[in-house]
């Protein structure tokens, strides 16, 4: 199979196009309500929003695993080693969304919190830690409903 076929293939196939729809569709969406809840933002900002900052609604993560379960649970059946695959991946992503990485940027907060605070009294230099941002219980939901409404549309289109 030549590098051109094996491309085409790729976008021809409904697990992999409704994954990926996913994706852009839920960072566009991201973007837009960055832009309403943040007036005054500029549009670049946005922008890095979508393409570089975690966090925010509705989750892309949960919207591409959820998709991609979803149209592999359609195209290769519920009882197949790929829908067990895919959903048990699906698992740890929605986990890690709303657990791991959440917990971890609000540790983050805090630690800065607490480093701003010493330093101003302490008169010390202090550098903050990255806050990552991870997902509310309802930018899940709402990532995962929009995930697998998508797959829905592709298997019957």
């Amino acid at each position: 199979m030549t590098a051109a076929a094996a491309i085409k293939s790729l976008f021809e196939n409904i697990i992999f196009l409704s994954s990926f729809t996913s994706l852009i569709i839920a960072q566009v969406l991201k973007m837009i309500f960055h832009l309403i809840t943040h007036k005054g933002n500029k549009i670049r900002d946005a922008i890095e929003t979508m393409i570089w900052r975690t966090g925010g609604m509705p989750s892309s993560h949960s919207a591409v695993v959820c998709s991609f379960v979803t149209s592999t649970g359609i195209k290769e059946g519920v009882d197949s080693n790929y829908f067990v695959f895919s959903l048990v991946l699906a698992m740890v992503v929605l986990r890690d969304s709303l657990g791991v990485r959440r917990a971890a940027g609000l540790q983050a907060k805090a630690i800065n919190s607490l480093g701003k605070q010493s330093a101003e009294k302490n008169g010390l230099e202090f550098h903050s830690v990255k806050e990552i941002q991870g997902h509310t219980p309802l930018e899940v939901l709402v990532g995962a409903l929009l995930g697998i409404l998508i797959a829905i549309i592709f298997s019957l289109i």
